[in-house]
């Protein structure tokens, strides 16, 4: 299974928060699934740490890559069609993030795990 980590499932993950699922913590936690985790998370994490409001226990710099190397998540880097994809998308949400997020998943056929069940009206396939 292919799955696309929104960002406050990343950061649940990382933080082995409780409000994850346990159906969220099987599928991540499942060698056999590719996890990715987009640029565009990345790109919100920095601009909410920088604004002071998330705090990480580290910095994202260090944070970020050695996550993303201890639990084996891919990166998905946001390309032009991403992008563009937004354009097409009906106004169901308006955080620009997850608009994009749910493009990237349209796309390239990914699963999102997200906590937020109104990405699901988009036509992509919510894991939570």
């Amino acid at each position: 299974m292919n799955v696309l980590l929104d960002t406050h499932a990343f950061l649940w993950w990382v933080l082995d928060d409780s409000r994850l699922s346990r159906r969220v913590r099987d599928v991540v936690g499942d060698p056999r699934n590719d996890v990715f985790f987009s640029v565009a998370s990345a790109w919100e994490l920095a601009i909410k740490a920088a604004l002071g409001r998330l705090e990480l226990p580290g910095a994202l710099e260090d944070l970020l890559p050695e996550q993303l190397t201890l639990n084996g998540f891919r990166v998905l880097p946001v390309t032009l069609a991403h992008a563009m994809a937004v354009a097409r998308l009906p106004h169901h949400h308006h955080d620009p993030f997850d608009r994009l997020l749910v493009a990237q998943a349209r796309i390239e056929g990914l699963r999102l795990v997200t906590r937020d069940r109104q990405l699901a009206r988009y036509g992509v396939e919510r894991i939570w």
